[in-house]
């Protein structure tokens, strides 16, 4: 069975609603395109919430992740746009995403995006 890309982000129930606890995740494969020059960029992301109601699936968000591959799109807006589609699917307490996008140029980039929900 193979696997494609996918912008759908599924979820859990979180199994423990009525305690505070973090959730870290290293995702160091994420690539995209310069949207000036449609080079790859490649990142590490770095995600980091608090789980209210939901939490992410892990293949879903592989999946998720792997749907940027052949998009043009700056760091800043790419950062932002999938702090969004993660705090929509699972509402979180607190979420904060930091993307390190390797050197271009001899420039390092990191973009640093949080949400801070109820």
């Amino acid at each position: 069975m193979s696997t494609e890309p996918a912008r759908t982000l599924e979820t859990f129930e979180n199994p423990n609603p009525e305690r505070d606890y973090t959730i870290r995740m290293e995702i160091p494969e994420f690539t995209c395109l310069c949207p000036k020059t449609g080079q790859p960029d490649f990142a590490t992301l770095h995600l980091e919430y608090t789980p209210d109601q939901r939490c992410v699936e892990l293949k879903s968000l592989k999946l998720y992740v792997w749907s940027f591959r052949d998009e043009g799109a700056f760091h800043e807006a790419i950062t932002n746009r999938i702090l969004n589609d993660l705090v929509a699917a699972t509402q979180p307490r607190f979420m904060k995403l930091t993307a390190h996008f390797h050197v271009r140029g001899g420039i390092w980039t990191t973009v640093e995006v949080e949400h801070h929900g109820r």
